[in-house]
């Protein structure tokens, strides 16, 4: 059984992807590799032992999401998520990459607070090691919490997603020398290390402006084929997803000709996703048009589109915040200042057929038009 050193656990992924490599014919599509580095039994990073959430490095973890810096951003959310049970009739709550357990904590007392009964609080993660962790913070809650292995049959609810498909894999795409085609990006085994090498491919951006020669970024037909899926399972009810990117104008932006991908350790980011894999998350930024026009493909309505600062003064926060000691309203600021989490992450909601609902985190500011 791997350890759960560091070191241990980077070097025996390692020559797992050595094997992997070599198995595939000596090149790997980035993609293949990025779900092996995540999410590789026992090894991968959301696979593993170590810790993922906390709000300093000296607590042994690698960043912060919302429901860790502030208890008011379930709250709020919890408002939405009110909203979206009383229209569509459901009393059964769906949240995907439940991190440390965080958020449901969240959504759970301030739901109980206002008097909205759940029949359960279903979750869903690939990590056995958060499974836990989730199990243990959310245990008071009896069996109104369960985890599920696999997608239901149907969801009649409310699905809830927070940071969770900047964490699906994605392609890489490289532009050649001379700004001719399109190569996808792989990883070889070289001289005792995992390097990337570039192959021709008939893929490209689905966005059609200038790419400057040499530019890299990124498609997502795993976050796009997520959505699809969960169309057809969402029978009744809206889903509301979390998370930093751009609208498809802005994310294949010439500006941002080095692409969204970023690794995340000890609260620093880097670049480079082949450097001690399985010790360090890796993300991608959200193309929320792509998200937006797969699910309207499949059958959904896109509800709204607006900024996490937008949805959350929507949903009271500023009340929440006049009611909270100097502490609580300190952390809250970083989930809406423009240059902490407010303007980069945003919300998007999405609605099962034939849902009638003006959901109040778009009341004001609504950028679907955007998309």
């Amino acid at each position: 059984m791997p350890t759960s050193e560091p070191d241990s656990v980077s070097a025996a992924l390692t020559a797992r992807l050595r094997a992997v490599i070599e198995a595939e014919g000596g090149w790997l599509p980035f993609d293949r590799y990025m779900a092996e580095a995540l999410y590789a039994p026992g090894l991968g990073y959301y696979a593993n032992a170590s810790r993922k959430f906390g709000w300093m490095p000296e607590s042994g973890s690698d960043f912060v999401t919302a429901p860790e810096l502030s208890p008011l951003f379930g709250r709020a959310l919890a408002l939405q998520v009110a909203q979206a049970l009383q229209a569509s009739g459901t009393r059964d709550i769906f949240e995907f990459g439940a991190g440390s357990g965080a958020l449901a904590e969240q959504v759970l007392n301030a739901l109980a607070a206002a008097g909205v009964a759940l029949d359960h609080y279903s979750i869903m993660d690939l990590s056995g090691t958060l499974r836990e962790r989730q199990g243990q913070r959310l245990a008071r809650f009896g069996d109104t919490v369960r985890w599920l292995d696999a997608w239901p049959a149907e969801m009649r609810g409310v699905v809830l997603g927070n940071e969770v498909l900047d964490a699906m894999p994605v392609q890489l795409l490289v532009r050649s020398d001379d700004g001719t085609q399109w190569l996808e990006r792989g990883v070889v085994w070289h001289e005792g290390r995992l390097v990337f090498a570039d192959r021709p491919t008939n893929l490209a951006i689905p966005f059609d402006g200038p790419v400057p020669p040499g530019a890299v970024t990124e498609i997502h037909p795993q976050a796009e084929a997520f959505v699809r899926s969960l169309a057809g399972h969402l029978k009744a009810g809206a889903a509301f997803f979390i998370d930093y990117g751009f609208p498809e104008a802005e994310y294949y932006h010439p500006q941002r000709h080095q692409g969204t991908l970023m690794c995340h350790a000890a609260h620093r980011a880097d670049p480079d996703p082949l450097e001690r894999p399985g010790e360090k998350d890796i993300t991608a930024h959200v193309n929320f048009t792509g998200i937006a026009l797969a699910a309207q493909e499949a059958g959904l309505q896109v509800l709204g589109y607006t900024s996490q600062a937008r949805f959350l003064f929507n949903c009271g926060l500023l009340d929440l915040m006049a009611a909270a000691d100097v502490k609580t309203k300190t952390m809250a600021l970083k989930l809406v200042d423009e240059h902490e989490m407010g303007e980069l992450f945003k919300v998007i909601a999405l609605g099962a057929p034939g849902l009638d609902l003006d959901p109040i985190g778009f009341t004001e500011g609504d950028r679907t038009h955007r998309l």
